[in-house]
């Protein structure tokens, strides 16, 4: 059994996505102000509200699925550690699937120190592998300090603490063009009926209405966890995260086929299926930015980190590029699905323990926060790290959120079906893009991949 808030109510739907509103409503500038806690870019000035042990001449590797602007930003926190302590961190980018890489690495003699996972699911097989350390006394009153219970039991299994969640995300979120709204005469949606009314609206003024990053299977799974929490409800959500109802179950019919009335529908995907499933998730933000008021896109769905990939674009946050809550879709809740990064220690080095303590401190989320394209679950962050109005109101409508939340489902599986590319669910939703009519036939493998996976233990 995961140790998940897969048992929590889903109050947060109503919680988050209404502060979320009232943040981007009141969102009139590319940034409010500079946070004065965040330090500059380098993490100088970073207020210390925790001691470290000096660890000079210790070596360390960290490793994670970061690059590009995410690594940079990461590595400015790697190097404030590296101030505090004396220690020489080293941080390896892997884009292969983490547990098949950390595997590798074991088996040559040569572990990474400290690996940040992206599933629960790879929590408890890297726990039941033997392969993660225990938190340490330094790490775990951090986290008693600074996380809601639900963040700490994420990160434990069994009722050992082994991780500390670094990075989340809200990734209820589509995010916008303003000036292609504007000129369609286009507003906000708060339901799915007038999500699709939207799309129309903004086809018809010769702008293709959706971004989609479809070679990246994960941001299709996002999709489809969003329209499901929201009209199957949170019970079938937990159910189906945990495989005790099947993927032909006639809730899952119903959400691919409301799927299907979006991507199915001619001009609404930039570059149709095909082209979907060529795009990266970077460029399908980045396109949706770029070009004036004819980019390749008005919208694109997916966490408060597009903000990252928008700021490698010339649109300003909160004036040409804007954000609304993932609508409610038949009667539903608006859905509100979070994902994050668990810090882990492979090893007993001391440093690999002293940079999980870090790492659940607020000294270096505050590190990240100014840089942008980061959201924290860690409550003692004050908000006003953040570099602007929109990432600080998602970050406060998280923290008011406390304990009521649903994680991600496809993280929550065996990673061989919810978290490898070309494999699993990735897969199944890839081959749906591209075919959305094939519902029965997506089900059907779904169903088959995930007994598979869960007989296997992964």
């Amino acid at each position: 059994m995961r140790t998940t808030a897969r048992k929590r109510r889903t109050v947060v739907a109503l919680a988050a996505a209404g502060a979320l509103a009232l943040a981007v409503a009141g969102c009139g500038g590319d940034g409010g102000d500079e946070g004065g806690s965040g330090g500059d870019a380098g993490g100088e000035g970073t207020t210390q509200t925790v001691r470290l042990p000096k660890l000079d001449g210790q070596r360390l590797q960290v490793v994670a699925v970061w690059t590009g602007p995410e690594q940079e930003a990461f590595t400015k926190v790697l190097k404030e550690f590296e101030k505090r302590t004396g220690a020489r961190v080293s941080y390896v980018p892997t884009q292969d699937a983490m547990l098949n890489y950390i595997g590798t690495k074991i088996a040559g003699g040569s572990p990474p120190d400290v690996a940040m996972l992206q599933q629960v699911g790879a929590l408890r097989q890297a726990v039941e592998r033997k392969w993660a350390k225990p938190a340490g006394a330094e790490t775990k009153a951090q986290l008693a300090k600074n996380y809601s219970r639900g963040w700490q039991d994420l990160g434990a299994v069994d009722g050992t603490q082994y991780g500390v969640y670094f990075k989340t995300a809200n990734k209820s979120l589509i995010w916008y063009n303003t000036a292609v709204f504007d000129n369609a005469g286009a507003s906000e949606p708060k339901t799915w009926k007038e999500l699709l009314t939207t799309a129309e609206t903004i086809s018809a003024s010769g702008v293709t209405p959706l971004s989609v990053g479809g070679a990246d299977g994960w941001t299709l799974t996002d999709w489809f966890e969003n329209v499901y929490l929201s009209q199957a409800g949170p019970e079938k959500y937990d159910r189906l995260a945990k495989h005790e109802i099947k993927w032909t179950d006639p809730s899952v019919t119903r959400a691919l086929t409301t799927l299907a009335g979006l991507f199915g529908k001619p001009d609404t995907i930039a570059g149709g299926a095909a082209g979907a499933l060529q795009t990266e998730f970077p460029t399908s933000v980045t396109q949706t930015f770029t070009g004036g008021d004819r980019p390749k896109a008005a919208m694109v769905f997916e966490g408060d980190f597009v903000s990252i990939n928008i700021a490698q674009t010339e649109a300003k946050l909160g004036t040409d590029a804007k954000v609304f809550p993932f609508p409610a879709v038949d009667g539903g809740e608006p859905p509100v699905v979070t994902g994050g990064d668990v810090a882990v220690a492979l090893t007993e080095k001391p440093a690999a323990q002293a940079l999980l303590t870090f790492l659940a401190s607020p000294d270096a989320a505050a590190v990240w926060a100014a840089q942008g394209g980061f959201l924290s679950p860690n409550k003692s962050l004050d908000p006003a790290a953040y570099p602007n109005d929109v990432q600080r109101g998602i970050a406060k409508a998280l923290i008011a959120a406390g304990d009521d939340f649903r994680f991600d489902m496809s993280d929550q599986m065996p990673q061989s079906f919810g978290g490898t590319p070309g494999k699993g669910e990735w897969k199944a939703l890839q081959d749906f893009l591209k075919n959305p009519k094939d519902i029965a036939g997506t089900q059907a493998r779904l169903e088959a991949d995930a007994a598979k996976a869960y007989a296997n233990g992964g």
